[in-house]
């Protein structure tokens, strides 16, 4: 089954989405979204971000004492990718973890659809490379540090569906400052690319899942009793393997 989904955070930078998926998204397609009433948030002692609908956000914004964005700006820059499967899915929901739920939304496309796997023209320059992965060039022409403008919102394109996940955490872990993908890039995207991401701690159930070729391990608790050769009275733990 084929699978749509809007990325505001970490994965809209596209080496952290190949890093989750385990591919190079040859399949996949992507381009710039824009989803309405939405905000996204810093979560604080964290890099990624959460975001909330404005029902929610204003609840905060009204708690913290944090004056509301304009109506104009109650929207989420983001990434929209067709073309992803069940098991690119699967891999995404332990990424993303017990923090967040998969929710179906509209977003807006903001430009056409390109291969993931698309490489820059010839000759094109992007700035502020620095000592990143070699794909950084690539990635940067997909995703631009800086978006353009947008365009007015009573002239955006039709909406299509998607899906996305929505922050279910408690507000108190929440900033009212916006998050923002330029600074997540320049100050933090190190620990989740290349030799710096070694050690990131959100990979781990991800790659484990993924070497165990999307199995998983399920535990039971069975009577020894009834188990032909056992002498022991009692519980023991039987753990098996078993598909998703």
């Amino acid at each position: 089954m084929s699978h749509t989904a809007f990325f505001y955070g970490t994965l809209l930078h596209p080496s952290i989405l190949r890093r989750v998926i385990g591919h190079e998204g040859s399949g996949l397609q992507i381009c710039p979204a824009l989803l309405l009433e939405h905000t996204r948030h810093k979560i604080r002692h964290a890099d990624y971000p959460a975001v909330l609908p404005f029902e929610k956000s204003r609840e905060l914004f009204l708690t913290s004492g944090h004056t509301e964005p304009p109506a104009n700006e109650l929207n989420v820059r983001g990434s929209l990718v067709t073309g992803l499967n069940d098991n690119d899915i699967a891999l995404l929901d332990l990424f993303e973890g017990d923090e967040y739920t998969r929710e179906n939304v509209l977003v807006h496309p903001l430009g056409p659809l390109t291969s993931l796997s698309h490489t820059p023209p010839p000759r094109t320059a992007i700035p502020n490379i620095g000592s990143s992965p070699s794909n950084a060039a690539t990635d940067a022409y997909i995703v631009p540090l800086r978006a353009p403008e947008l365009p007015p919102l009573d002239a955006l394109p039709p909406p299509l569906p998607a899906q996305t996940y929505i922050y279910a955490g408690p507000l108190r872990d929440l900033s009212p400052e916006l998050w923002s993908y330029e600074d997540f890039v320049r100050e933090n995207a190190w620990k989740w690319v290349g030799t710096g991401a070694r050690d990131n701690e959100y990979y781990v159930e991800v790659d484990r899942r993924r070497d165990m070729d999307g199995k998983t391990l399920k535990t039971e608790i069975i009577d020894t009793g009834s188990v032909p050769g056992s002498d022991e009275v009692g519980e023991a733990v039987a753990v098996e393997i078993q598909g998703p």
